[in-house]
This record gives C-alpha cells, structure tokens and sequence, in this order.
C-alpha cells in the first residue's frame, strides 16, 4: 500500500467534510459517548448486552419463517464444492524474496502449502497501487469498471487533489439554540468503489463472510456478514494520518508530510497545553474542540507522567504509551473520542512529546467503520483498543526524523498484533462461508526498511543494529508462523489463498514528470511562477496540455472535462498521447545512468468500462528503482527530473506493473496453465460455493482440484 501519496491530500474540502462526518455523525454513533467515567462504561456495556441478547433471541424465533422463505423463493445456498474460504492478504509480500527466503529454508509453513497445493505468481492491477489491486480483488474487476485509478483523483474544477475512493458531504442546515447548532440533516458518505465484491453477492444467497481490513471498505459494505472497514478511514482531524510534536524547541519550518509541530512552555517541571482536535460543527464559528494535555517531569528519574483528559500515564524517555482516550466534549451530552499513543522523545534542555494520528475510537466511533455498526465496539470489547486510522502505522513519523527505526517497528508489529487476534477470533468462529484478512505489516516494513536491503540505495546505512537490517526477513518468518496457524485449523473441505496485491522494488530515484512536461513545453506557469508551489497552483492552464497528478497517472487537459482545457478530444488528443508515449517510452536517467520510465500504457488499451472517463489518459511504468518524486506527488512543478531519494521510504511499488507481481498460495492445486491475475479470485471464489460469476466481470474462474 501507497501511504505516502493519500497522506499528503491537503484539499480543504476532504478534510473539512470528514470533520463535518466526526461530529455530525448519526445519532447511534454520537450518543454512544454521552462523557467519560463509569457511568458511561457501565451503560455501554448494558446496551450491549441488551442488544446482542434480543439480536440473539430474534434470530432464534426468526430462523424457522428465514428458512421456510428460502425453500419457498429458493434463495438459500447453493451446493458448493468448498466449507470455508478463507483469505490471508499480505500487502505487498515481494515473489523475489518469498523465493529467496524459501530456498534459505526460513518459511517452511510456505513450503508445506506451495508443496501441498499451489504457489504461482499473481499479476497485479494497471497501476499497482494497493486501493486498486484489492478493489479488483474484491470485484472481480478492471478498474475501469470499479472506479478506483489511484489513490487520488482531481478536482475537474480546480484541478486540486480529491481521495478516489470515498465522498463526504457537509451539513448545511442547522437549527440553531443559543450558541449551540443541532444539524437538520445527516452527511452523506459514499464509497466510490463501484461494482459488487464478491462477499456481497456471496451475502445475497446467505453465504456469511467476515471481512476484515480490506481496502477501500470505508464506508463499510452492508451485506450478510461483518466487516471492519480500512484503507482511507481518516483520523479525528478529517486526515488520513497526522501526527502531533508538542515540543519547547524554537519554532522551526513546517513539516513537509503528515505533521504539526505544537510549541509548547515549560514552567518550572509542568507543561500545559491542549490537544487540538476537528472544528466543533455544534457551535456557532465551529471553534476547535480541544482536550488538556499536561506533561508533569521527574528530571531525576528521567521520565513524565503525561495526563490527556482523565488518563494517565508515566513514560521514560524513549518510551511508547499504549492506547490512550482523547475525549474531546463538543456539546451538552456530545462527546467525540479519540485514540492515541505518546512518546515521550528527550527530556533534556528541551522537552518533546510525540503523538500518533489520533484515531477513532473504536468504541465509540465518529464515523461508520464496520458492519454491523456495532461490531468495532464488540472488538474493542474483546481485544482491546485497537488503531482505525486506514494507513494506522506512521510513516511519515519517521521519514520527518520525529521518531525512530525501533519506534516504527513497535508500532506496526502491534498493529500486526492487534489484527492477527482479531482475525483467529474469526477463523475459530467461521464454520461456513469466506473470512478475508488483509495485514498491512509487510507493505509498511518494506516501504520504510528496503534501504538496508539496497546497498545501492542513498539512504542505505551499514552501522545499523541487526534488528533493522533483517526487519523484513523477521516479518517474513512471522508470516510464515501465522500461516502454519492457519493451516492446522483447515478441514478437508476449506480451501486457504495466501496472496499478495503487489511485490516490491527499491525507491531510489524520483522523477518529477511534472517538470518534464515544463521543460518539454506540454505544461506552461504562469507569469511570474516557479512552480515551487504544491498542487500545480502555479500552472496556467490556458497553456498547458498535459499534466500529472497521483502516483502513476498522467492526464491530458481535455477540453469540456477540465475546466481550463485546451486539447481537442478526437484527433488531436490521441495524436497528443501517442506523442506523449513515445516520447515518455525509455526515458532516460543520464545521471543515474539508467531507463526512469519503461513505457507509458495508454488506459483505453488497458481496460473498458463504464467508468472509463474517470482514468487518467496514460498509467506510467517506472523502471525499477524508480518512482514518482515527492515533489511530483505533491504537485510541484519546480526542480530537477529526475533527484535521489534519501528519505526512510525506500521501497516501493508504483512502478512498471510486470514488474511487481503478487504472490498466491494455495492448499489446492489451480490447474490453469494461463497467468492468474489478482482480478481471478472473487469469480473464482462464486464459483467455490456454487454461484455463477456475474456477466459483468472481468476476472474467469480458476479451476481448482477438489
């Protein structure tokens, strides 16, 4: 997964809306965090109870009418050749070093199943970014017929970034009491992702599936199982993840990714502050809501015990918290909560604290992240807290230099952790349908640890301890570890797909294509602009004919669809991409002394569908070791084409798709001869439990051993 590119959105409106969502959420959602304290606590879990218990007992009184209705309509499940499907996603796990680990002998639960049955590898999405290769996944669809390019799509009127995969309205009517606003109307938030996955259709004839951090499920799917949503639900600041740096340093120059530095005063051994958290839409100018944090310092022990709200915790310097709430009130009997965690960085001359992205709560979240509504909290309940933020590991943390290599690590093996025990939970429980997990863990790692693999790389360092040079072989192995887990629970009728979205490849190179088109006079600025400005502020759209914008795609600036296009459609504007992509095919890197760009596809080539107009024109294929640049992606036009990456992100794949398959496994031999695609799996699984895979799909069934 791309966490980098869907954590720079800086579009007021994505932000704005989601804020709108937190606090005018439906009123199941806000009412179910009336205040802190264990009046609260003891409430909640009565509701609970109460409402799993007449949940429980209608299901029972209902089963005989449910069962005679099916006999009559004949909807119930068909015959199926499988039990359980059961799913293992981990993102990004590279072919390249499954096989090297393999042939070291470090994944023998790997070599049991790729002995047992099948390990091929598993063609990956045009481009290949994580929100499209798992939509594909679960539609059994091209892009152009699920709707989901990038990450980012553009604002065709502004020509500023929106997020692709979801929509969140704002609330304009208000009755107003005093200071306070009550919203007369609920947002709407939508998930762009179109198409059905397969779990819904699954659902349509009673076949139960658990659906459990997939990308691009936010808002949740509603069909006949649960599913805790994942890729782009935002934090409690409308973001899709920004850390905090409460700090007595001397104000310094704001951090270019993800974060905000909050300067803070020392008096005497205390620090008072607060958290700052989304507008409050319930109060007339929407004034911040705001939560006290205090530091209180023991200078001798080394360490501060750090008071947010109504908890406390005392941390060494070095030290990570757990979980922490975040009340934040917002009006008489409304409170929004949030989650986070806090390191205390140095306790010295200065005083600074970290703090992760504030995540929803679980238990009581702002916004929709499962279905049922309920079953975040019912998790929570069982395992704990647990992060929601839909690229929860912070990235950007460490590629600011705010926290380290080992403060990374902690944070997404717990992460790893907390969703490993939510997912065994679901395999004990799953007797019959589809459980589908996706861990982030390997994705992550690799994005931000490849530089010590790559001793070419820029950033590569040698003077690491052991830990960090063999972070992603130890991921390796504990994969290997959960699937052995998984493969002692199997019966003779469950049928077990280990799969990846994508492999991965070294980052070292950046290419800004926004530059080349300037330098190339496809992309003009405006008089008196440098381009240093984010966003392609500083363009004139009045001159320019192509841009970029996203991770991988390039758009022409067509007349009638973006507001300042210039370029006929027809002729002219094929003429133009043909020209773009032989032009972009072999460029070339003469300092780096190699091929930047392999070849540009043309999207009309690639696929066909309804949504075909929402595509960018051309889907770029970076060479390996390549990739967009920062300043690219964050739109800026100024600057060298082609700049060495000496940032911790260091691996990545949002390059040339042949390059970087997927990987599959299977405990059942897949008999096809033909290149398996990611876009296979959700026909393939209808078929398992006897359906036939909609017209619509682009994806063909596997034949699979029985």
């Amino acid at each position: 997964m791309h966490s980098g590119m869907a954590r720079l959105v800086p579009h007021p409106r994505v932000a704005l809306a989601a804020t709108a969502v937190a606090l005018v959420a439906p009123a199941a959602a806000a009412d179910a965090y009336i205040g802190p304290g264990a009046g609260f606590a003891v409430m909640s879990s009565f509701l609970a109870i109460f409402v799993t218990m007449i949940v429980v007992l209608a299901s029972v009184f209902a089963w005989p009418f449910r069962a005679l209705w099916r006999v009559v309509r004949r909807t119930g499940p068909p015959p199926a050749s499988i039990g359980r499907f059961i799913v293992v996603g981990f993102d990004g796990q590279d072919p390249a070093l499954t096989d090297q680990f393999l042939q070291e002998g470090l994944l023998p639960n790997f070599a049991a199943l790729k002995a047992q049955g099948t390990y091929r590898r598993l063609q990956t999405t045009y481009p290949a970014l994580s929100p499209v290769a798992w939509s594909s996944f679960s539609t059994g669809t091209h892009p152009a017929r699920h709707n989901i390019f990038d990450f980012l799509d553009r604002d065709r009127r502004t020509y500023l970034p929106l997020l692709s995969s979801t929509r969140i309205g704002a609330v304009e009517k208000f009755f107003r009491l005093g200071k306070y606003l009550i919203p007369r109307e609920r947002p709407a938030l939508t998930n762009l992702r179109r198409s059905k996955p397969f779990w819904t259709i699954l659902g349509e004839r009673h076949i139960w599936s658990t659906i459990l951090r997939v990308p691009i499920t936010f808002p949740p799917d509603r069909f006949h199982g649960a599913e805790l949503s994942a890729m782009c639900v935002p934090d409690l600041l409308g973001t899709q993840g920004t850390f905090l740096l409460f700090t007595t340093r001397p104000p310094a120059a704001r951090f270019k990714e993800g974060g905000q530095r909050v300067q803070v005063t020392l008096t005497g051994d205390r620090i008072d502050t607060v958290v700052t958290g989304p507008e409050n839409t319930f109060v007339v100018g929407h004034p911040p809501l705001t939560c006290p944090l205090t530091l209180t310092l023991d200078r001798a022990e080394r360490r501060t015990t750090v008071t947010i709200g109504s908890e406390t915790v005392t941390l060494a310097v070095g030290e990570l918290s757990g979980w922490l709430s975040l009340p934040f009130p917002a009006a008489p009997g409304v409170t929004v909560a949030g989650i986070t965690r806090v390191q205390l960085l140095e306790l010295g001359e200065h005083v600074s604290l970290y703090m992760s992205p504030i995540n929803l709560d679980p238990e009581a979240p702002a916004m929709p992240i499962s279905h049922p509504d309920y079953y975040a909290g019912y998790l929570a309940k069982r395992h704990g807290p647990y992060a929601t933020l839909g690229l929860a590991e912070d990235t950007w943390a460490l590629n600011e230099g705010v926290t380290d290599d080992a403060t990374f690590l902690k944070q997404a093996h717990d992460i790893d952790d907390e969703r490993r025990a939510m997912f065994l939970t679901s395999l004990e429980k799953l007797r019959r349908g589809a459980l589908v997990c996706v861990f982030d863990a390997t994705d992550r790692i690799q994005h931000m640890f490849w530089r010590y693999l790559d001793q070419n790389h820029p950033a590569h360092r040698r003077d690491v301890p052991a830990e960090y040079r063999e972070a992603i072989k130890a991921l390796y192995r504990k994969n290997d570890a959960l699937v052995g887990q998984v493969m002692a629970t199997l019966g003779p009728k469950d049928l077990l797909m280990v799969i990846s979205d994508h492999g991965f490849s070294s980052f070292r190179r950046g290419v800004n294509l926004n530059a080349w088109l300037h330098r190339e006079g496809y992309l003009t600025l405006k008089d008196g602009a440098d381009g240093s400005t984010e966003w392609l502020r500083d363009v004139d759209w009045t001159k320019t004919r192509a841009y970029c914008l996203g991770l991988s795609g390039l758009y022409l600036n067509l007349r009638g669809r973006e507001a300042g296009g210039i370029v006929e459609h027809g002729d002219k504007a094929r003429a133009l991409k043909a020209e773009l992509i032989a032009r972009l095919a072999g460029l070339r890197d003469e300092a780096g002394g190699d091929i930047g760009v392999r070849e540009a596809f043309d999207t009309r080539a690639l696929y066909e569908g309804p949504y075909s107009e929402n595509a960018p024109d051309l889907v770029i294929g970076y060479n390996a070791g390549y990739r967009t640049s920062w300043d690219c992606a964050s739109g800026m036009v100024a600057g060298p084409v082609f700049e060495d990456n000496t940032k911790a992100w260091s691996g990545d794949h949002c390059i040339d798709p042949r390059l970087v398959p997927g990987v599959l496994f299977c405990n059942r031999k897949i008999e096809d001869t033909r290149d398996l695609s990611i876009v296979d799996i959700a026909p393939t699984a209808l078929r398992l439990f006897g359906l036939e895979p909609p017209p619509h799909m682009d994806g063909r069934p596997w034949a699979v051993a029985s």
